[in-house]
C-alpha cells in the first residue's frame, strides 16, 4: 500500500482552522503561525489535488464541498491516531484519555455525581470533561466531534445520534406544602389549569410541560418563566405557583428550605425517557464505550429499560 501524500499533522491543521473559522483563530489554539497553517493547507489541496478552502482575508475560512469531506474523515484519522499513542503508552487494559460528557442541565445533578464519582474511579486516568447544554446546543457539539456523549431527555433530540434509553419518568405536579391542594393523592391537569404555572423555560421540558396541556385542549396560566430547575422548585415552595417537573431529588424541600410535594398526575401521562447518546461516526473509543456501558449498569431512579 503506497503512503498518502499528505501528514496527520496537515490534516490536524485543516479541523482547526474549520472549527475556528480563520486562520488567525487556528494559529491562536495551535500555537503555530499563521504562515504555517496556510502552507500546510496548501500543501494538502496539492497533495489530494482538490480545493479544499476558501480563504478571504474579510471573510475567514469556508469549506468546499471536498473541504468538508476531508474534515469530516479526518478528524476520524485524528482520534485514531490520538488513540494508537494512548493504547501504546497506557499499561495493558487501562483506559486513559479525555471523555467530553454533554449532559442536559436539569439531568445533571442524577447523572453526573455516579459517572464523575464511580467511574472517574474505576479508570483514574480516564479526564472526564463536563459541557452542560440544552438539546440543541448538544447536536452541533456532538456532530463536530467537541462531545463523545451526552446524556438528553429522548424527546426532541436533534439529528441521528446513536442511542440507548437508561430509565424513564413521568412527569409530576410540584406543590409548595401549604397549597390547596395539598391533600390530594393525584391531581389532573384540568384543576391546575385555570392556577398559575411556573414554568421550567428550557426546551425540551417547556415543549414537554405544554404538550401535556395541549393534548387535553388546555392553556395553562403561565406566571413565569425559568431556565432553572432549582428557581421552578423555589418560586413554587415560596406559594407563587405550582409547577410540571420530570426530575425528583431525593431533598423535599427548596434552596431556601421551604418544603414541595410532588404529586403524580391522573389519568397518568407517558413517561419520559432519559438517554445516552453519541456520535454515529467516529465509532466511539475503547473508554467511551465503557461509559456508555457504566451507565446503563447503574440502578438510575426510574423503571429500568
Amino acid at each position: 500500500m503506497d503512503a498518502p501524500g499528505f501528514t496527520l499533522r496537515q490534516l490536524s491543521y485543516l479541523v482547526a482552522a474549520a472549527e475556528a473559522g480563520t486562520i488567525a483563530g487556528a494559529s491562536t489554539r495551535l500555537h503555530v503561525s499563521p504562515s504555517a497553517i496556510s502552507d500546510a493547507l496548501t500543501e494538502l489541496e496539492t497533495a489530494l489535488g482538490e480545493k479544499l478552502t476558501i480563504r478571504r482575508r474579510a471573510h475567514g475560512l469556508t469549506l468546499t464541498s471536498a473541504g468538508e469531506l476531508v474534515v469530516t474523515r479526518g478528524r476520524a484519522l485524528l482520534v485514531e491516531a490520538d488513540e494508537i499513542v494512548r493504547d501504546l503508552r497506557s499499561a495493558e487494559g487501562e483506559l486513559a484519555g479525555p471523555i467530553t460528557i454533554g449532559c442536559y442541565p436539569t439531568l445533571a445533578p442524577t447523572v453526573l455525581p455516579p459517572l464523575l464519582a464511580e467511574f472517574g474511579a474505576a479508570h483514574p486516568r480516564v479526564q472526564l470533561q463536563i459541557i452542560e447544554a440544552t438539546h440543541d446546543e448538544l447536536d452541533g457539539r456532538l456532530s463536530a466531534g467537541a462531545v463523545d456523549v451526552a446524556f438528553v431527555y429522548d424527546t426532541l433530540v436533534p439529528g441521528n445520534p446513536r442511542r440507548e434509553r437508561l430509565f424513564e419518568l413521568p412527569a409530576h405536579v410540584l406543590l409548595a406544602a401549604d397549597d390547596p391542594f395539598a391533600g390530594h393523592e393525584t391531581l389532573a391537569l384540568e384543576q391546575l389549569a385555570d392556577r398559575d404555572l411556573i414554568l421550567l423555560d428550557a426546551p425540551p421540558s417547556s415543549q414537554h410541560t405544554l404538550s401535556l396541556f395541549t393534548a387535553l385542549g388546555l392553556t395553562p396560566r403561565i406566571r413565569h418563566r425559568t431556565a432553572s430547575y432549582e428557581a421552578v422548585r423555589t418560586l413554587v415552595g415560596r406559594g407563587l405557583g405550582y409547577g410540571i417537573l420530570v426530575q425528583r431529588p431525593a431533598n423535599p424541600a427548596t434552596y431556601e428550605g421551604y418544603p414541595v410535594l410532588m404529586k403524580e398526575i391522573s389519568p397518568p401521562v407517558p413517561p419520559v425517557g432519559i438517554e445516552v447518546i453519541w456520535p454515529t461516526s467516529p465509532p466511539p473509543t475503547p473508554r467511551t464505550r465503557a461509559l456508555i456501558d457504566f451507565a446503563r449498569s447503574i440502578r438510575w431512579p426510574g423503571p429500568r429499560i
